[in-house]
């Protein structure tokens, strides 16, 4: 029996995820919408630690002042009653029409400045809540049509939104660490930085970039047919795994943000086991220390009853992965087999230490490539431990 779920496991959901009615692009909502402290106060009897949200998910996109300041208090005064950490905010800048064509690279000046003071004013919301992430994804920072952008200048003006954001964040002295989430496609039909590998290389040029970092999303990754634990290994061996998001995706598909492990289950498995293990042949490797964050949407044909049990099959899946990953990797045979493998023999480099170029292009070490081509590496019994211990 899986146990429950405790402030212990940092596990936080977003209010958008809960808050997601059923509206689809070929349908109407099939449940009601509930306000964002109520969300809160339910997500907080399930045993989660924290949430998140868009500023638009706890005021209107048009909201006054008083609006703004009314719902934020609400909801405050709901996450510390119930013991709720808000850790993690972002903004909307891909719902309201205004922003079809984008908001840092829209061809249209007048947006970007607007899309820009709307990213700066829910920075200094993250501040005053307590957030130390702050998220910022590109949904419609793309294109449909190639000819429709400069891509240069595209990326000119993505590089000098993300700089004025992290600067400001350090001019106001703000705890706050940037996590941009890649994604391929939709709702844009091609959109800028689209991997993991994209976002890096954009990070790498950046004036602020010791600040900003990842947010990858399992959905997002896989959707493209990409690997998702590669992803977030490559985002810690780069020191920029800022934060996560877990769900559930099925293949190349839409983003179909199922609940986390009712799609690639062997793929969710090797994930949590990077993140609760860490890397086999790197013990004191980096490692995530970061809330276990879900978004995901409950599936439309469920009622409210089912939203809340959605939200806890999420955590149900991730512990019960934690519990057999741990067991995996405690298993003699399977430590003999990755010794049989050769894993952990690729953390020795691979020239020996002070060795020159010289040295090593004339030094005969003996080495037969038949022989070697010959060397069973055993990785099917290796995965094979993996299924035994993931659905024995």
């Amino acid at each position: 029996m899986t146990r429950q779920p405790t402030t212990d496991d940092k596990f936080s959901f977003g209010l958008w995820t809960v808050g997601w009615t059923g509206t689809d692009p070929f349908g109407l909502p099939t449940r009601p919408a509930l306000a964002p402290w109520e969300y809160a106060e339910r997500l907080a009897e399930l045993g989660v630690w924290g949430i998140t949200f868009h500023d638009n998910d706890v005021f209107p996109f048009d909201a006054d002042d008083a609006t703004k300041e009314r719902n934020l208090a609400r909801l405050e005064e709901a996450t510390a009653r119930c013991g709720l950490t808000i850790e993690m905010v972002t903004t909307n800048t891909f719902t309201h029409p205004v922003f079809k064509d984008g908001g840092l690279t829209a061809n249209d000046r007048s947006i970007r400045r607007f899309g820009l003071r709307k990213i700066l004013r829910a920075v200094d919301l993250a501040a005053q809540v307590g957030a130390t992430t702050f998220v910022m994804w590109g949904g419609r920072e793309g294109s449909e049509y190639d000819g429709s952008k400069d891509i240069f200048a595209a990326f000119e003006r993505y590089k000098e939104g993300l700089d004025t954001v992290a600067g400001y964040i350090k001019s106001q002295g703000y705890d706050l660490r940037i996590a941009l989430e890649p994604k391929p496609n939709e709702p844009r039909g091609d959109i800028f930085l689209p991997t993991v590998g994209h976002a890096l290389a954009l990070i790498a040029e950046l004036e602020h970039g010791d600040i900003i970092g990842l947010n990858p999303e399992t959905g997002h990754e896989q959707m493209s047919n990409l690997n998702y634990t590669h992803a977030l290994g490559q985002a810690l061996w780069s020191g920029k795994l800022f934060h996560i998001d877990l769900n559930g995706q099925r293949g190349l598909k839409y983003d179909q943000d199922l609940v986390f492990g009712h799609g690639d289950l062997v793929s969710a498995f090797f994930t949590v086991d990077l993140l609760e293990n860490g890397f086999p042949g790197y013990p004191d490797g980096p490692r995530y220390t970061g809330p276990r964050h879900f978004d995901y949407k409950p599936s439309r044909t469920e009622h409210l009853t089912g939203v809340w049990e959605s939200a806890k099959a999420c955590m149900a899946t991730y512990l019960m992965l934690a519990d057999k990953a741990r067991a995996f990797r405690a298993d003699s045979r399977v430590q003999e087999a990755m010794a049989y493998s050769g894993v952990l023999d690729l953390a020795q480099p691979t020239l020996d230490e002070g060795e020159s170029i010289e040295a090593f292009l004339h030094i005969d070490d003996g080495f037969d490539p038949d022989e070697a081509a010959e060397r069973d590496f055993g990785f099917v019994r290796l995965q094979q431990l993996a299924l035994e211990h993931l659905i024995g």
